[in-house]
């Protein structure tokens, strides 16, 4: 551990710095009953019970990484959204870049479609066409989400929607009210990915201009993702279990400029399904 930022921690992997928070108030918020149990190997399983009767079941390891997670729906169909092989897991919480085992990726297609970015979407179904499609290249295994969130070769295997309509004040993870309608079609595109697999899970990247310390710019921008999730949750209903979140800092930014940017100050999406899920449910 690096710093502590209010929630948030800094950690360093090696030469890998990232920022970690606890998804746990925005998963459990509303929760009927949540409860815990111990399991082999300094394992926890989470069971958050829904209202509805849905129980969304979570394993994570003594370090705190999601290793499984699913729905399993009161007729007793169970929805796998993450799943780890044993055989590729890493279980000393040391860190290998898994992207370092892959060549340099090669586009095939225009950028265009591969980045869509909000401010060119004239009908809001073309956020449905565009994470609908499949990823660009081959994928080797399946990834834990921890690896998903630290390794940008992994993550740049599917596409990104950039939210660039949607842009923060400086130093600020606040949405105001009058731009949660920016939302609205990436949720719409969300809703119908899940009526079709339930299983579906969502990356939403934080982003940051270069203002400010590496390291509190990590903490703010893990804010930003998470008031984008809290929002699609709260004012569209898209599940949060299907959504999960990281910041980036000013690692990624969009324009090259070491002034306040509001281009910068923005948040991507990704579905990352393909890279974490085996299947899209078992009974």
């Amino acid at each position: 551990m690096v710093r502590e930022i209010g929630d948030r921690i800094i950690v360093q992997f090696g030469g890998h710095v990232t920022v970690e928070s606890n998804d746990r108030p925005r998963m459990t918020r509303g929760a009927k009953e949540v409860y815990y149990e111990d399991l082999p190997r300094g394992r926890t399983r989470e069971t958050i019970v829904r209202e509805n009767g849905n129980q969304i079941v979570t394993v994570r390891d003594r370090y705190g990484n999601v290793i499984r997670r699913s729905r399993i729906t009161p007729d007793g169909r169970e929805y796998v959204m993450v799943y780890v092989d044993d055989q590729y897991y890493n279980r000393d919480n040391s860190w290998r870049d898994p992207g370092l085992d892959l060549a340099p990726i090669r586009l095939t297609i225009p950028v265009n479609e591969y980045i869509l970015d909000a401010a060119n979407v004239d009908d809001p179904e073309r956020y449905y066409t565009f994470l609908d499609q499949p990823p660009v290249e081959r994928i080797q295994r399946l990834y834990s989400v921890d690896e998903v969130k630290r390794s940008a070769r992994i993550r740049d295997i599917v596409r990104r929607v950039d939210l660039d309509t949607l842009t923060f004040e400086t130093g600020s993870a606040d949405i105001p009210e009058s731009e949660l309608g920016k939302l609205k079609g990436l949720a719409g595109a969300m809703e119908k990915l899940l009526g079709e697999n339930p299983a579906e899970t969502f990356l939403i990247e934080g982003h940051t201009d270069a203002v400010g310390s590496d390291e509190d710019n990590l903490a703010l921008s893990d804010r930003r993702a998470e008031s984008v999730a809290s929002a699609l949750t709260n004012s569209f209903a898209i599940p949060p279990e299907n959504l999960v979140t990281q910041g980036y800092g000013e690692q990624f930014l969009k324009i090259k400029r070491e002034e306040a940017t509001r281009e910068n100050r923005r948040v991507g999406v990704r579905r990352i399904t393909p890279l974490v899920a085996p299947v899209a449910s078992a009974n």
